[in-house]
């Protein structure tokens, strides 16, 4: 008899797909539905896992109830805009807004005048534990809105005759989930930052 055919193999998991799982375990701990000692453990096994096969039972629990309103994040193979390498944003004398369930980026360069700028994270996919933001903005505003876990790095960032408000966190407890990285230039602008939980 002929020898049975080999199982298929597993499906690797990809930087998106770990990073979904990441974003719904922070949402369970912010929740209440896991406790810092879980998620600890649970974002470990995240890092560490490179099939999706590891990655489901780390979110099988804290999947979707009916009624609940609570939803899972996709993984591998459902429809989820693929993630840019570099997105870049021109605008001169109007106004830029991104927010709702929009893909992040590896790398999003600003290049705006006079613009008001609003770039909402907190229910964006995100496609790498870093964002680089990218500025070259010449006057106007530039408000980022983040969730919990986001941490704001403006080490790198030249500004002249502006005003910057920047918190590097939420200013609680909640993990490390995102790094973002403000480089570039800002002359004659506002930049500022705000947290909140993310839209259910």
């Amino acid at each position: 008899m002929p020898a049975d055919p080999p199982s298929s193999p597993a499906l690797r998991a990809s930087d998106a797909d770990r990073d979904r799982v990441i974003e719904l375990l922070r949402t369970a701990v912010a929740d209440g539905r896991l406790d810092p000692a879980e998620f600890n453990e649970r974002l470990d096994a995240a890092l560490a896992a490179r099939t999706i096969d590891a990655l489901i039972p780390l979110t099988a629990d804290l999947t979707a109830v009916p009624g609940s309103g609570s939803l899972a994040l996709p993984l591998a193979g459902l429809p989820v805009e693929p993630a840019a390498e570099l997105l870049t944003i021109k605008e001169r004398h109007g106004s830029v807004r991104r927010d709702g369930r929009w893909t992040l980026p590896r790398r999003l360069a600003l290049r705006t005048s006079w613009c008001d700028v609003l770039l909402d994270l907190t229910s964006a996919v995100r496609s790498a534990p870093e964002l680089v933001i990218e500025l070259r903005v010449n006057g106007g505003n530039v408000e980022l809105v983040l969730a919990p876990g986001m941490v704001v790095n403006a080490n790198e960032l030249s500004v002249r005759h502006s005003h910057v408000a920047i918190s590097r966190d939420a200013g609680d407890s909640t993990p490390e989930t995102l790094l973002v990285r403000l480089v570039g230039r800002m002359r004659h602008g506002r930049l500022g930052t705000r947290w909140q939980a993310p839209h259910q």
